[in-house]
């Protein structure tokens, strides 16, 4: 059967059928070669004759992540900030980029950086308004970025409805869709050009990879030159880490529906707590933008959650460490839970609230999240 006319589950829990030839290997082996040799033509035997360029374990995931995301190819990178920062350099001198106000703030700041140093101009819209993002845009747009559900607040944003938009004015579409990874939403199908993920998280799943990787809805020109930069760069995921991303995605789905049905669970049974100010979470019917996760989330509004505490920030930041069960720490989308007070990472120049906590729900039991969370609420 072709790869197209697989399901998203078994393209990656067979890892594109990538059984080694010369040995029979259900698991690929890792290359650590730096070069191949070229035929008797002098043409590389391989895709490419040098690493810099990638190596057989890349292709292998970059092929299988391109599967899942119903694209044309893929790059992957050393890390996600390394994906975002190469696609900006894409972005012509003076060019303008609008992206929302929350978000992962390593991009943010990133943005912010490119502007103060007058190297792209830069517009922030708040994603919960609907109307932003169109009256966000201009003549000159190149590139708009989005991350939906956007971290930490989880606000959606309509795809379909951006994508045309942002094609008026003629610029590209990138979505951030870590918090989604290729299992509930497909970005790529909704108009957009380029979906980012930070390999890390959910494609990874066990906290033990860093890398990112940009997926195209078509290769073209300014494909080239990110696929060139990255070259330069010296920049591909190594070829152990690519092997543990394969293993990883291997069993993406059964992670990602066991998250979501926690972090569900979770979402309601703290949405009217005496001691929370507010659940944010895609899933619930309170949610803002409930109608539009509904419609582009169709398998599971993911492990990722904040709670908006009834406590000031050194209260916040405390409920933290009173976790017994989740461990309170930096990253999200791995097996295990993790609890994070964003303010403290983010600093005081951050735009999120004071009293919000972040939340990756992994695939422990779901009572002993609740008991965990409720032991700590009890400590306010």
């Amino acid at each position: 059967m072709s790869n197209r006319t697989l399901r998203a589950e078994t393209i990656a829990a067979h890892a594109l059928r990538a059984i080694d030839a010369a040995t029979g290997a259900v698991v690929p082996p890792i290359y650590l070669s730096t070069t191949y040799a070229r035929d008797e033509n002098y043409a590389p035997l391989l895709k490419e004759n040098y690493v810099r360029s990638g190596s057989p374990n890349v292709w292998q995931a970059e092929d299988t992540i391109t599967a899942l995301e119903k694209g044309a190819a893929s790059l992957l990178f050393v890390s996600g900030m390394s994906a975002i920062s190469i696609l900006l350099e894409t972005v012509p001198m003076g060019g303008h980029v609008a992206a929302q106000q929350s978000m992962y703030y390593g991009t943010r700041n990133w943005l912010e950086r490119l502007a103060e140093k007058g190297r792209i101009t830069l517009t922030l819209f708040d994603a919960g308004d609907r109307s932003a993002l169109a009256n966000a845009l201009r003549p000159n747009t190149d590139l708009v970025w989005i991350e939906t559900p956007s971290n930490p607040m989880w606000d959606v944003i309509d795809i379909e409805a951006a994508a045309k938009a942002v094609h008026k004015v003629g610029a590209i579409l990138a979505i951030d869709a870590t918090g989604t990874a290729a299992v509930t939403t497909q970005p790529l199908t909704l108009g957009a050009d380029i979906v980012f993920h930070s390999v890390t998280k959910y494609l990874n799943g066990h906290s033990d990879v860093l890398g990112g990787v940009l997926v195209t809805r078509e290769v073209n020109a300014r494909w080239a030159e990110i696929a060139s930069i990255r070259n330069k760069t010296s920049s591909p995921l190594p070829p152990f880490e690519c092997f543990l991303l394969m293993r990883g995605m291997r069993t993406l789905h059964i992670r990602y529906a066991q998250a979501s049905a926690n972090a569900l669970a979770i979402a309601r049974h703290f949405s009217n707590h005496p001691k929370v100010e507010k659940a944010l979470y895609p899933g619930l019917g309170s949610h803002p933008s409930h109608d539009i996760a509904k419609r582009q989330m169709t398998n599971g509004y993911g492990g990722m959650m904040s709670l908006l505490l009834k406590a000031n920030f050194a209260a916040s930041q405390k409920f933290c460490t009173r976790l017994e069960v989740i461990t309170p720490a930096t990253s999200l989308g791995g097996v295990e839970s993790l609890a994070e007070h964003r303010k403290t990472v983010e600093g005081q120049a951050s735009p999120t609230p004071d009293n919000l906590v972040r939340f990756s729900i992994g695939i422990e039991n779901v009572n002993d999240l609740v008991s965990d969370i409720e032991q700590a609420l009890n400590g306010l």
